[in-house]
């Protein structure tokens, strides 16, 4: 399949829409500065001053904007009949990091290979529309999401290995990141082993380059070169007579003890990364992530101590806790580790954004996901008068009525794997306010191998966001209807196999997105009991209305969002582990009961939050004998004071019944 680098089929029609939006963005953008001026921001002193100067300037401006406006949205609404309903972008990274080389990687042979998932509502709508959510200046808020998902990405995967006498096996792979401590100078310092310790928005991979600036120009100055395996994993080894202390500052560096995961051989302390714009200091974050380290704290003892005192005590110390399995979950009672992070997974491999609805928003998060990602789409929906009842092909035609788009759908992808195929479709049953945006379904066909038969090896995704009226449950359930029709048309469509004959082997489905509906909500009984959820496994979920205990929800409460509380990533990270923190600044269901007031909401609310936001996989379906199985899940708050979401992330095995040889 083709895929579409440009909105318009031909230079002709795409010089004509510039200049129709030349003609209309003044008045847009007057108008969106007009509105914000009379939604409070805290941030801003003397509003009503602001008011009284600016609102003048910005309606005389608008007025003599109007007919301009007016000639350019005569020549771009017919543009629209012919626009494509999404734009692909790649920067071609040829680094070992790159897709192409990350094709090579799997070929479908023993034990299987891990891939990890992520889903965001970021918020970027026109900023006077953002406000209403209690977030601001949409332009910048989008470089920032940009940099922290790339940041927080681009972090080492580290294993720990323990030596000692009762324990020689590999503990748990850590999707924490290599860490370096804080000093009171801003300056790090090492630690041996070379575990450095980070603040959760401070770590900047390669610095923000992209890697195919890496490799024509080779490593910048001071960073690593010997991390270089394909997943970026660092791998850490612990002697025998140090696992049980914390290693002190000042200790010597001993031969091997951190072995890079690709060569093995010796490796060096990491230096710091030279400071990027917008890495650290913009993002508030002055302390280090608890997450950031293996959470204990040996005591003299050997037995384990208050992790908050390890912290507290030494901020640069790292602490390893011994475990016998080779692979022993953090949570025995569940058949997968999970946890609330302040990083988005090292290693992402797949990202899903909802509600990128500003165009120059998106422009700016695609350059930023690029220093990562080297696929992306962006601008994915349709605009204009689409048609009316009656018309063949119409997407966008609702029971009758002409629907107009001002807004496109808002989904976001990007990928670290080749894309294959695309397919766009617009939900036709939107009302009111929500009928104004097309939202709908973006499926993609991704390659993640092939085998030594030179059989690709793929994965399907799907990424949507239904109807957000709180009121309007028909409507939703509709629109998962329809999102599996089209969802079986596009595997049909896009298979080149069949089951004599198989030229792809099928290695995961993943349906994410924002579905604007919870598990705990009587309001949403409809939707919680949708066939869906019987053809797609929710890993938070127990059955319908009935959370699994950790899950949480990923709404937050938008009166609390300004907080200091929770307005850095690791403060956000903090409250959500308490149950009283989450009744504070989660969004819970609506109370029927009367006299029930924001004060007394502890006694009547129940469950951990409304979680919108769903990561879903598919057990069927997929090549024979294969298996999905989720390593981790995640609730991120990196992204705190961004949105009014929290991310979500997955990294999911698949296993392929051969063993290792």
């Amino acid at each position: 399949m083709v895929l579409y680098t440009t909105p318009f089929p031909n230079s002709c029609l795409s010089a004509l829409h510039t200049v129709s939006w030349a003609l209309i963005f003044p008045c847009y953008w007057l108008l969106d500065r007009l509105l914000a001026l009379f939604i409070p921001d805290p941030c801003q002193k003397y509003q009503l001053l602001c008011i009284v100067l600016f609102a003048p300037i910005y309606l005389g401006f608008l007025v003599t904007s109007l007919p301009f406006a007016f000639l350019g949205f005569l020549l771009w609404s017919p543009l629209q009949s012919s626009r494509r309903p999404y734009v692909y972008s790649r920067l071609e990274d040829k680094s070992p990091a790159g897709g192409a080389a990350l094709l090579s990687e799997w070929k479908g042979t023993g034990p299987g290979k891990s891939f990890c998932f992520a889903t965001a509502n970021v918020c970027l709508l026109p900023d006077s529309l953002a406000r209403h959510n209690n977030v601001f200046n949409t332009q910048a808020r989008a470089k920032e999401i940009g940099q922290r998902i790339r940041n927080g990405a681009s972090r080492p995967q580290i294993k720990i290995y323990i030596d000692s006498p009762t324990n020689t096996s590999i503990s748990a792979a850590s999707f924490s990141s290599l860490v370096s401590p804080q000093g009171s100078d801003g300056m790090a310092r090492a630690i041996p082993g070379s575990i450095k310790r980070t603040a959760s928005v401070e770590y900047k991979g390669n610095g923000g380059r992209h890697p195919s600036e890496e490799a024509a120009n080779g490593p910048a100055s001071g960073e690593p070169t010997d991390c270089g395996s394909l997943e970026n994993a660092c791998i850490v080894r612990i002697g025998g007579d140090e696992a049980g202390r914390l290693p002190e500052a000042d200790d010597p560096v001993t031969g091997g003890q951190a072995r890079n995961g690709a060569s093995g051989g010796p490796r060096g302390q990491t230096p710091n990364h030279s400071q990027q714009d917008g890495d650290s200091g913009s993002l508030g974050s002055p302390s280090a992530s608890r997450e950031s380290l293996v959470k204990a704290k040996t005591g003299p003892d050997g037995s384990s101590g208050e992790p908050g005192a390890a912290y507290s005590k030494a901020s640069h110390k790292a602490s390893v806790v011994k475990k016998p399995a080779a692979r022993k979950r953090r949570h025995p009672d569940e058949a997968f580790d999970h946890e609330i992070s302040a990083f988005f997974p090292a290693n992402l491999d797949f990202l899903c954004l909802q509600e990128v609805f500003d165009k120059r928003a998106a422009t700016k998060l695609k350059d930023q996901l690029h220093g990562y990602f080297e696929y992306i789409l962006y601008d994915v929906g349709v605009y204009g008068c689409q048609g009316c009842y009656g018309c063949q092909g119409c997407c966008c035609c609702c029971h009758g009525r002409c629907s107009f788009k001002c807004l496109n759908s808002g989904l976001f992808f990007a990928s670290r794997y080749p894309i294959m195929d695309v397919a766009y479709h617009c939900y036709t049953n939107g009302r009111g306010s929500d009928s104004l945006a097309s939202k709908g379904a973006l499926f993609l066909k991704v390659q993640v191998g092939s085998t030594l038969q030179d059989q690709r090896i793929v994965g399907y995704i799907t990424c949507t966001h239904l109807h957000a009226l709180e009121d309007d449950s028909a409507i939703r359930c509709e629109q998962l209807d329809t999102l599996q029709d089209w969802l079986a048309d596009f595997r049909k469509s896009t298979s080149s196999s069949s089951t004599a004959n198989p030229e792809e082997l099928v290695a995961f489905d993943i349906v994410c997105g924002d579905l604007n509906f919870d598990n705990c909500s009587s309001d949403d009984k409809l939707e919680q009991q949708h066939s869906l959820f019987t053809r797609y496994k929710d890993p938070c979920r127990l059955g319908p209305g009935e959370e699994k205990p950790w899950a949480i929800g990923t709404m937050l409460d938008q009166d609390g969002l300004n907080d200091e509380d929770v307005s850095t990533p690791d403060n956000l990270q903090k409250v959500l582990e308490s149950e009283e923190g989450r009744r504070e600044y989660l969004a819970f269901p609506t109370s029927k009961s009367p006299g029930a007031c924001q004060k007394g909401r502890k006694d009547v609310l129940k469950g951990n939050g409304r979680r919108l936001d769903y990561m879903l996989y598919a057990e069927e379906g997929l090549c024979p004998d294969w298996k999905a199985e989720v390593e981790e899940f995640s609730f991120i708050t990196q992204l705190a004071a961004l949105t009014d979401h929290l991310p979500v992330a997955m990294r999911l095995m698949v296993s392929t019944g051969e063993e290792e040889a």
